[in-house]
């Protein structure tokens, strides 16, 4: 007879197996078994892949945070990660829509078409981030005073602006690689990616910015420097494993050949996917500009202080609800449409328990986390009320990314991107501009706009949810 001690000793055993496999990493076929064991097999992976993506700007907000003149340094990074965001709107546009096809594919069996889809997403990404390195090379000091940024910031953060912009065909691919290792259900490889790149980042990072030996001081550009080149190496790390030959999807030359229906539902997915994130991402860089002209320099450097902390703890929280997407897709792709849904209400459990532990570690170490990452007082305190009022509504931010990777994992594009623009261009950025204006709370009106739309967003989307369209969509 088993004692309790027993018991518990075999469940630790078995947790710390199924973590092992997780970071280990394998695609798998997640139509059948346990949707708990499922969960935690892409969540583990996932979650760590994204809070990796999160340490990006964290790294470059704490080193560039103690340069002298720190306040236009951290205005320079918070707003170009701002402008930034469009190009991830394009990445996660694409990547989506690489996972959404990839994962049909693989609960239909066919790995050979799962790994035509992916050549051809990166065909797509390929050719339009060409366009948008180029403008963002042209005008890059333009685009940090179009923020709201001052002549000293703009001047002193033009090459930083002009590498990152520069060298985004690097962040998409990274993107919308790991998109389709997650469709075919190997989160791991898109996880070990990500490390690479940041341990690249964090070795770059104070060589660049302070110098060392023969190797010159370049400041701020330098933080620009180290992330391009670690994220760069991330890429090598995951064009090595699609074309070894070692995983399920197996790249050939011959796939590189633009194939015109595959790029057609290819776009016909990502395109509303795209515009569902260039919504948000405008309403993002909306808020920032409004903060910096209403805050000045310090309180927009507070408020993007405020912005890197908290992605630090949502990017987990969106890589957690990144399972449900490749579950929703796969068992989709299975014909197993109760399995879709219970997998669903499953990762919402888990990332509402992650959010409320989450938000108790803000409102209890704010202050310590804001000061780790700046010395200027003024700058503190715009980012501690920042943080602490953006935190509180947390477990609705949570929640609405569950229900956007379900529509996204479903190839339902069109739902978010409605719900996105009546609750950002059409509440939040109206909510805060008046806040902030005509109510003179300054950025403090601006914080306050953030969760209020955020919770609406959640609303919308259960609502939508259960209507059940997501499950007739074909893709």
């Amino acid at each position: 007879m088993k004692t309790n001690e027993t018991v518990k000793a075999g469940n630790l055993t078995k947790m710390f197996r199924l973590i092992k496999q997780s970071i280990q990493g394998e695609e798998l076929d997640f139509t059948t078994g346990s949707i708990r064991r499922a969960v935690v097999l892409l969540a583990i992976p996932m979650m760590l892949e994204m809070a990796m993506e999160s340490v990006f700007a964290l790294v470059d907000l704490y080193f560039v945070g103690h340069l002298h003149n720190s306040s236009h340094a951290i205005q320079t990074v918070g707003l170009t990660e701002s402008v930034l965001t469009i190009i991830y709107s394009l990445a996660i546009g694409m990547s989506m829509a690489a996972t959404a096809v990839v994962a049909r594919r693989i609960g239909e069996k066919d790995p050979v078409a799962a790994a035509k889809a992916g050549v051809q997403a990166i065909i797509i990404a390929f050719g339009l981030t060409v366009l948008i390195s180029i403008g963002g090379l042209i005008y890059a000091r333009e685009i940090l005073l179009l923020m709201g940024a001052s002549e000293e910031t703009a001047s002193q953060g033009t090459p930083f602006i002009r590498i990152m912009m520069g060298g985004s065909i690097i962040i998409v691919m990274l993107f919308l690689i790991n998109g389709i290792f997650r469709g075919a259900g190997n989160a791991a490889i898109a996880m070990k990616s990500l490390w690479i790149a940041n341990i690249a980042n964090i070795i770059f990072c104070p060589i660049l910015i302070n110098g060392l030996g023969p190797i010159p001081a370049f400041g701020l550009t330098g933080a620009a420097i180290a992330t391009t080149l670690g994220r760069g190496i991330g890429v090598c790390y995951q064009v090595y494993h699609l074309s070894s030959g070692k995983q399920l999807l197996k790249l050939k030359l011959s796939y590189f050949k633009p194939h015109w229906e595959q790029i057609k539902t290819l776009l016909k997915i990502a395109t509303p996917g795209i515009f569902q994130f260039v919504i948000a991402s405008c309403s993002w860089i909306f808020l920032a500009q409004l903060v910096a002209t209403t805050g000045s320099d310090h309180g927009s450097a507070g408020y993007q202080t405020a912005l890197r902390l908290m992605m630090f703890f949502m990017l987990p929280a969106w890589g957690l609800s990144n399972a449900a997407a490749t579950l929703v897709g796969q068992n989709l792709g299975a014909k197993q449409l109760a399995r879709a849904e219970r997998s669903v209400f499953t990762t919402a459990r888990y990332v509402t328990i992650y959010m409320v532990i989450v938000m108790l570690i803000t409102f209890l170490l704010g202050r310590q986390l804001v000061a780790f990452f700046t010395n200027d007082n003024l700058i503190q305190e715009v980012a501690y009320q920042a943080l602490i009022i953006i935190s509180a509504g947390y477990v609705f931010y949570g929640l609405g990314m569950v229900l956007i990777s379900t529509f996204n994992g479903a190839g339902d594009t069109w739902t978010p991107t409605r719900v996105n623009f009546f609750g950002f261009w059409l509440f939040q950025i109206p909510l805060a501009y008046v806040l902030a204006k005509y109510f003179s709370m300054g950025p403090t009106g601006v914080f306050f706009a953030i969760p209020v739309a955020e919770t609406g967003i959640a609303i919308a989307g259960y609502l939508l949810f259960k209507r059940g369209k997501w499950k007739t969509i074909k893709v």
